[in-house]
């Protein structure tokens, strides 16, 4: 077996009574990598989860862990971690013993159970908390504990439900570098759920991008950054001026416009904001919105292609509501999209 079908998803069809919510899904997760499954409310990247960790059964198809078929076994003898958005852990009990509930659960007491959690707790950086409650701790730590208590079972696999969503946004930093440095040094297979691009581009070795209960693209975030396959793809990582090719020409609601240079065979093209060149091209369009954003200064454009978002260096000169501006959409700087829609 090599590591590219450590974990497999084959076939897989998951539905909610007579709803499918996920259909027909293959995938394949390297031993020890690091997976984002992104994608926005209802595209089945948490129903896809839990069946990994076995919440739910499959309408049809296979999984398989480490060479072994576990699409029926129960999930308590899976060997796959899950560590919930809530955390769920218990007030009531010490750190210590939050992160020892699941070892006592399999027998284990004494001198090796003290070991084993003293060892995952130093994991990650919570020694000296062990005494304490869970609600004495802070948003980042509770989540540290949650992820001790699964880590100190040994899982095959771990699953990460929405992992920093509860954080503020500097926790969130400090807790990316954490789940990065704790996935390495262990080497666990780590897959988590996101609906955040930035939270996926930023830790994951893959990421797969779903879309109805189906994957629209599986691609290392350079790969889903710089070069997505579908208007679906640009418009979920950050390419807000996305237009349909025809015959040539970008399709928009006045009518189809040929731009100065060829266009690419496609079914899209795609362009960042930051792309767009201002002050200069054959193009016009009205400012409509103007907004300083630290380095940068954001603009939203009224052309006849529609509504234009670009981004400059806030070191240029800014132009007002209602001014008239040249702007260009070069194609050297496009996304060409192969599917649109």
């Amino acid at each position: 077996m090599s590591d590219a079908s450590f974990l497999t998803l084959d076939k897989l069809s998951l539905a909610y009574g007579k709803t499918i919510a996920v259909k027909d899904l293959d995938l394949e997760v390297r031993k020890g990598e690091l997976l984002a499954l992104l994608g926005p409310s209802g595209c089945g990247k948490t129903t896809t989860m839990r069946s990994i960790a076995g919440l739910m059964n499959p309408v049809s198809g296979r999984i398989r862990l480490d060479g072994s078929d576990i699409t029926r076994v129960s999930a308590n003898k899976r060997a796959v971690g899950l560590v919930f958005q809530s955390y769920a852990l218990f007030p009531h009990l010490s750190v210590f013993d939050n992160v020892a509930f699941g070892l006592k659960l399999k027998g284990m007491r004494g001198a090796e159970l003290d070991a084993k959690v003293s060892a995952g707790l130093k994991s990650v950086g919570l020694s000296a908390f062990a005494s304490r409650k869970t609600p004495e701790l802070s948003g980042g730590q509770q989540q540290r504990v949650a992820l001790a208590r699964s880590m100190v079972m040994e899982p095959k696999v771990l699953l990460l439900d929405e992992p920093l969503s509860n954080l503020d946004a500097r926790l969130r930093l400090e807790m990316r570098t954490e789940l990065q440095r704790v996935q390495k040094e262990s080497g666990v297979t780590m897959i988590f759920v996101t609906h955040d691009q930035v939270e996926a581009l930023a830790l994951a070795d893959r990421i797969v991008v779903m879309k109805g209960g189906a994957i629209e693209q599986i691609g290392t975030p350079q790969e889903i950054y710089n070069h997505p396959v579908s208007s679906f793809v640009a418009d979920f990582v950050g390419f807000e001026n996305i237009f349909a090719v025809r015959d040539g020409k970008l399709v928009t609601s006045g009518g189809d416009i040929s731009l100065r240079d060829e266009l690419p065979v496609a079914e899209g093209l795609a362009w960042r904001p930051r792309a767009v060149t201002m002050g200069s091209g054959p193009l016009t369009g009205v400012v409509r919105g103007v907004s300083f954003a630290g380095g940068t200064r954001e603009y939203v454009l009224e052309s006849r292609l529609g509504v234009i978002k670009a981004e400059v260096d806030a070191a240029l000169p800014a132009h007002g509501l209602g001014a008239e501006i040249a702007f260009d959409l070069p194609v050297a700087d496009a996304a060409p999209l192969q599917r649109f829609g």
